[in-house]
């Protein structure tokens, strides 16, 4: 099971230029990884080839024994909202929903929002949000409109979490909340989590680190 990536190569623009070459790795079920290197170094964009937001130019990637690069768009959109959460660097809530409405947003896509509910208030009350379910999102601040999102990325139970610079706009506080709120994902809930962050304390965190330089994986 697990993730498994096979020579993955990605280029863009004509002549081409080569963001990521020849990239393979194996992460098993459970683990929390940290991408890590210099900015440039790719790190985003293979998280992003990994989580099926982008195709690589070549190679293959299997999660859960599915090679997610031969799913069709309806199967991969499925396979993405059952099976995955995304969190990122900003926190794309919609302004014009509640915080509990923006946490039931994936639920929303497959009908699913009354059975997710209490999942969803849950994740508030574990979030220290439990006050904030009908506030709207400009009356959060930074901190907890990006909790926010991480339980929105959570209502659907993923086995797999990708968070491109989770913390990047925090500060050191609430950027440690985020962090132990990742580390609970993996070692409490059995999650898989891959984390893209440029702080080298934070990438320390996780069971390994893999770094990256000139779109190679580098010791």
């Amino acid at each position: 099971m697990g993730i498994i990536a096979k020579n993955i190569n990605k280029s863009f623009g004509t002549p081409p230029v080569h963001v990521l070459s020849d990239i393979s790795l194996d992460i098993k079920d459970g683990e929390f990884i940290s991408l890590t290197g210099r900015s440039g170094a790719g790190k985003s964009t293979l998280l992003y080839v990994l989580s099926s937001l982008d195709d690589p130019t070549s190679g293959s990637v299997e999660i859960a024994d599915r090679d997610i690069t031969q799913m069709s768009s309806d199967e991969l959109y499925r396979f993405r909202n059952q099976k995955m959460g995304f969190v990122f660097q900003f926190h794309y809530l919609i302004a014009e929903l509640t915080a509990i409405q923006n946490i039931l947003l994936p639920a929303m896509k497959f009908n699913e929002e009354v059975i997710r509910r209490p999942r969803a208030e849950m994740l508030l009350e574990q979030f220290g949000l439990k006050e904030k379910i009908n506030r709207y999102p400009r009356q959060l601040s930074g901190g907890e409109q990006q909790r926010l999102a991480i339980a929105r990325s959570l209502v659907m139970e993923p086995k797999y979490l990708f968070a491109d610079e989770p913390t990047g706009s925090l500060d050191t506080t609430n950027a440690e909340s985020v962090m132990n709120i990742l580390q609970d994902c993996s070692r409490k809930q059995g999650m898989t989590v891959i984390m893209v962050t440029h702080d080298p304390d934070f990438s320390k965190l996780a069971d390994r680190q893999i770094r990256l330089a000139d779109g190679r994986i580098v010791p």
